[in-house]
């Protein structure tokens, strides 16, 4: 049976006390499929957070998102999420192919005020592949887009993120231009990133007064 929790976690449980309380956790909240209560509240979210890492260990979070069902669970132990065309950058997938360690972080902030944990391993599967496997697979999760491949996650651990510090949220009617190359629409350079100066580390370290 595959070990709860890393060996990174146990170790810190002992030095700071916490022992019981997450051998309760594991054995009361952990399990390594989807209950039907998680796969009906998988069903109805439109957002999921999804975290990564390379060969290397470095990380990158994203969002994904769509319609209720965009999350598409195949069975208790197996869910896909749908990736479309965007930045070209492919920083989730290129982590993913690297690394297949996957986690995902569903949070309801309007009706439950509740949060799923899932992590597994995560494999990438083409549009028509896939399609050609699951004929139920949805083909609308955004408006107007049309998923190019998917990611495929087979579950390891899936467990409850509490409510006790998610707010509220009231979901207001909102356009969105799915899909646009236009800038502005989808707020491009919000940040004012495009004519910044590069930080060069190097340079500022050097810079800097020797420690003492």
């Amino acid at each position: 049976m595959r070990q709860i929790g890393s060996a990174g976690e146990q170790h810190l449980q002992h030095r700071y006390g916490t022992v019981e309380r997450a051998a309760r956790f594991y054995a009361e909240q952990v399990l390594d499929h989807l209950t039907p209560a998680m796969i009906d509240f998988v069903g109805r979210q439109e957002i999921a957070f999804v975290a990564t890492a390379d060969a290397a260990g470095e990380c990158d979070n994203s969002l994904r998102a769509g319609a209720p069902g965009f999350l598409h669970v195949i069975d208790p132990r197996t869910l896909a999420y749908p990736e479309y065309r965007g930045n070209g950058v492919m920083a989730s997938l290129g982590n993913i192919a690297e690394n297949p360690h996957v986690g995902l972080v569903l949070v309801d902030f309007v009706h439950d005020l509740i949060g799923l944990h899932i992590n597994g391993a995560a494999r990438i599967v083409e549009d028509e592949v896939l399609r050609s496997e699951l004929p139920d697979l949805p083909g609308d999760c955004a408006p107007g887009r049309i998923p190019q491949r998917w990611v495929l996650v087979e579950v390891e651990e899936a467990y409850i993120h509490c409510r006790k510090h998610i707010p509220r949220m009231e979901p207001v009617p909102h356009h969105r231009d799915w899909g646009t190359d236009d800038a502005k629409r989808k707020g491009g350079d919000f940040f004012d990133a495009k004519d910044t100066r590069r930080y060069d580390r190097v340079t500022a370290e050097s810079a800097l007064p020797p420690r003492t």
